[in-house]
């Protein structure tokens, strides 16, 4: 089945786009009725077009001037958020940067705007979980890029509509799971076991004292403790922590995985259980390029006004994005946020925005490819 053929208008405008994603919301790599669609789009409009890019939902559409010049990649991102009921939500705005990215390609086919070098189109599954741009990666779509460029949508509080700024910068983001073993006893007869929520408390508070850099941006804490025997006279034997580490530096990050590693298995051990540590997700912190930004920046105030043009945002946001530079560190990549008024605030269950905001975006990314390759 055709997705794109099931609406009248399917080279409609960034608004037809955005209606009709926002109403097929799906889970990172579940993202099957999204991408067909996005891939027919791509198709209709003269797009060379993969699919399934990584073994996963991947698209990836090119369009090549047969001209030298640079390799231009353009990357929106396709996954919706999980909700409570066990459905879906577009609920931080994927369904506008597809659309937003999808309008563009289609203006820049028609007004012939590739004259040398190539584009990439990346619309890629799974931020959300941090699996899609390394699964991206896996798939060789970025292998021929040189330049490669995100945007995404800001709350009203950071970025307003009708402006945008430059350069985006992320924290890293880890999220750590630490699986206490203990022995489990009889509330009467604790010393026959070892208390693995007692081991629990000690990891947090260990976890609690360390320290790193001063001078650079981070934060660590538990956020999830979960123990329970079952009931109340039982001292459970097994536990589990949650902790979120943030730091807009990577070798910090690195550092305090290892530094929370060797706490957590050195508290535990120091009453006799046992710590197992995973890590569940993983994000870099933002890796730009000076110049790009400087060239992203130009863009902006020329296809949007002299004030659109704000300064650079700094947020304690995790963004996977940043896994093509930290896996490519040849590839020069900027990232723009985009003024859409999103409020209450990205992943709230009643996240919504200024649909308003839809064309600026367009404008931007068809003012990339004139940039570089016009």
């Amino acid at each position: 089945m055709s997705y794109a053929r099931e609406k009248e208008e399917i080279m409609a405008d960034v608004f037809t786009h955005f209606n009709y994603l926002h109403t097929i919301p799906e889970i990172g790599m579940k993202e099957f009725k999204t991408s067909a669609y996005v891939a027919d789009v791509l198709k209709q409009l003269g797009y060379e077009v993969e699919t399934q890019v990584g073994g996963a939902t991947g698209v990836v559409a090119v369009c090549d001037s047969g001209k030298p010049g640079p390799v231009l990649g353009l990357r929106a991102d396709m996954d919706a958020l999980g909700t409570k009921d066990g459905g879906a939500a577009h609920l931080c705005g994927h369904d506008g940067h597809m659309a937003m990215l999808l309008a563009a390609a289609e203006e820049i086919m028609k007004e012939k705007l590739v004259r040398k070098g190539k584009l990439k189109l990346l619309f890629q599954p799974a931020e959300e979980t941090s699996e899609g741009a390394l699964s991206m990666l896996k798939g060789g779509a970025v292998d021929d890029i040189e330049i490669l460029i995100g945007m995404h949508g800001r709350p009203i509080q950071e970025c307003r509509v009708g402006e945008a700024a430059p350069a985006l910068y992320y924290s890293a983001a880890t999220h750590v799971k630490i699986d206490i073993t203990g022995v489990q006893s009889h509330g009467a007869r604790p010393y026959l076991g070892t208390s693995a929520l007692d081991a629990a408390c000690l990891v947090v508070q260990s976890a609690n004292a360390l320290r790193f850099n001063s001078n650079v941006v981070y934060n660590l804490k538990a956020t999830q403790i979960h123990a329970d025997a079952g009931v109340a006279n039982a001292v459970p034997g097994t536990a589990t922590i949650t902790f979120d580490l943030r730091s807009r530096d990577n070798d910090v990050m690195e550092l305090m995985i290892q530094k929370l590693r060797g706490a957590a298995e050195n508290a535990a051990a120091s009453i006799g259980a046992k710590a197992d540590f995973t890590i569940l997700h993983q994000t870099p912190a933002s890796i730009i390029t000076p110049e790009i930004t400087e060239i992203i920046g130009e863009v902006i105030t020329s296809e949007l006004g002299e004030k659109a043009c704000i300064p650079p945002i700094v947020t304690a946001g995790g963004e996977d994005f940043f896994w093509y530079p930290k896996m490519k560190p040849e590839l020069k990549t900027g990232f723009i946020a985009l003024g859409e008024d999103a409020e209450p605030g990205l992943h709230d269950p009643a996240m919504h925005f200024n649909h308003d905001a839809l064309p600026y975006g367009v404008k931007i990314h068809k003012g990339l490819v004139k940039k570089f390759l016009g």
